[in-house]
């Protein structure tokens, strides 16, 4: 079994502030949270800085100097023909103003569609040892998606990028309703759930729970829960 498949993990978000749901179109044009939709289309850069094949590598590296990227779409007529990656200039350091671009670049590179899911690519850049995809619609350049922007996703549906939250971590031993139970337990001591997950090493094992919170005393909640039977991990506290 692959080092990917032996990681699984879920994650929920819970209801937001009123000053938090603003919401756009996602699949089929049902409104979905900003910052929370987990398509490539709302986490990468559009339009992205490109070069052509005839360029020379000197200026792609002043336009990845200038952006600050570590790699840049090769287009030709809008078409997506290639990639160049700060790896190409280290190979190609003193012929950077003699070499073309389509001489060094990667042929035929990875990509993604709008469509697909921030998990998929992530999954795809961690098989391929990538740190970024061109998007393409139709054959199109259409954006680019890093790894930078999956990790933001991912901070976003867990809440991680909020100020002052905090997590309660506790095993789950397969009883029905276990986190509806704890996410009950929270209420009633006034707390507020930002999101709930599961995750564990390997398929089988024991998955540990972790509810964060927004507000309400963590310490209090976790006592209640092991006094409802919740093996309760440790409590973290995140931010000021």
């Amino acid at each position: 079994m692959s080092e990917m498949r032996q990681h699984e993990s879920r994650t929920a978000t819970f209801g937001s502030r009123s000053e938090d749901r603003k919401e756009e179109l996602g699949e089929g044009g049902r409104a979905v949270p900003v910052g929370v939709s987990m398509l490539v289309r709302n986490r990468m850069t559009k339009d992205p800085v490109t070069v052509t094949g005839d360029d020379l590598m000197i200026q792609a590296r002043l336009k990845m100097q200038k952006g600050g990227f570590r790699r840049v779409p090769v287009v030709k007529d809008g078409q997506l023909v290639g990639i160049i990656t700060d790896r190409d200039l280290r190979e190609h350091a003193g012929y950077l103003d003699q070499t073309a671009v389509k001489a060094a670049m990667s042929e035929k590179p990875v990509t993604v569609t709008p469509a697909t899911t921030v998990e998929t690519a992530a999954r795809l850049m961690l098989k391929r040892k990538i740190g970024g995809l061109p998007v393409v619609e139709e054959g199109r350049l259409v954006g680019i998606i890093t790894s930078s922007d999956i990790l933001q996703a991912f901070l976003d549906v867990t809440g991680a990028l909020e100020e002052t939250t905090k997590r309660i971590d506790f095993l789950m031993e397969g009883e029905a309703g276990g986190l509806a139970e704890a996410a009950r337990i929270v209420a009633q001591e006034g707390g507020e759930v930002l999101s709930v997950g599961t995750y564990r090493k390997t398929w089988g094992e024991t998955p540990v729970c972790y509810l964060r919170l927004r507000s309400g005393d963590a310490e209090a909640i976790a006592k209640s829960l092991g006094q409802k039977g919740f093996d309760v991990l440790g409590v973290h506290a995140f931010g000021a």
